[in-house]
C-alpha cells in the first residue's frame, strides 16, 4: 500500500483568524459580487401543491390524460431549488435556472398532492446544483439535477432588455433566408 508523503504547509500562507473583521470570500460584503456568493451546501426545502386542472396534459389537449405535465412537474422542482437558498441570498441577488437534468417516472392525475425535494449538492464553478426529486405520497414520479446561478436583479435586467434591444435593430436591418413564421401566443397555453 502507498502512502502519501505529507506536505509542509506554505510559507507564505496567510491566516485568517475566526474573528476577523475581514470579510470572507464567500460573504456579499467582499466585494466579488452576488454572482459569486456560495449559498450552504445541504441547503434543502420540500414544497407541497395539489395538481389542479390546469397543470395536466389535458389542459393543452381534451384528448390526453389528466396527468401532471412534465413542465409543471419542473416547475415545482425549480420553485423548490430557489426556495431552498433564498434566506441565504445577499440584498438585490436572485437565482435563475441554467439547466434541468430531470427523468419524469411516473404519471399523477390531477388532484394529487404532490412534493418537490431540493437539496444544494455542489457547485461547477459559478452554477449551483440541486438534487431534485417530486413525489406523490410514497411514488417517485421525477427525479434528476438542476442547476442554477446567482445574478444580480439589476444587472439581469438590464443585460435582457439590451439583448431584446440589439435583436430589434437586427430585425430592421436586411436578412439572409426565410423570416421565422409569426406565432400568435395568445393561442399558445402553458401547462
Amino acid at each position: 500500500m502507498k502512502r502519501r508523503a505529507k506536505t509542509a504547509p506554505r510559507k507564505n500562507a496567510k491566516k485568517t483568524p475566526a474573528h476577523s473583521s475581514r470579510p470572507r470570500k464567500n460573504s456579499p460584503q467582499s466585494g466579488a459580487g452576488v454572482e459569486y456568493f456560495r449559498p450552504k451546501i445541504g441547503s434543502e426545502i420540500t414544497i407541497e401543491a395539489l395538481v389542479p386542472h390546469d397543470w395536466t396534459i389535458q389542459a393543452f389537449d381534451q384528448r390526453l390524460p389528466a396527468v401532471l405535465s412534465t413542465p409543471a412537474m419542473i416547475k415545482l422542482m425549480e420553485h423548490a431549488t430557489t426556495r431552498a437558498v433564498l434566506p441565504q441570498l445577499p440584498p438585490g441577488a436572485i437565482s435563475v435556472g441554467t439547466r434541468i437534468e430531470v427523468d419524469h417516472l411516473k404519471a399523477v392525475p390531477d388532484g394529487a398532492t404532490v412534493q418537490a425535494y431540493a437539496r444544494l449538492i455542489g457547485f461547477k464553478g459559478r452554477f449551483l446544483i440541486f438534487k431534485v426529486e417530486a413525489r406523490s405520497g410514497e411514488i417517485v414520479i421525477g427525479r434528476g439535477r438542476v442547476f442554477r446561478a446567482i445574478v444580480d436583479t439589476t444587472k439581469h435586467g438590464d443585460k435582457a432588455k439590451a439583448r431584446v434591444a440589439e435583436e430589434a435593430d437586427a430585425a430592421q436591418s436586411p436578412r439572409k433566408g426565410k423570416a421565422p413564421a409569426a406565432v400568435d401566443t395568445a393561442s399558445l397555453k402553458t401547462f
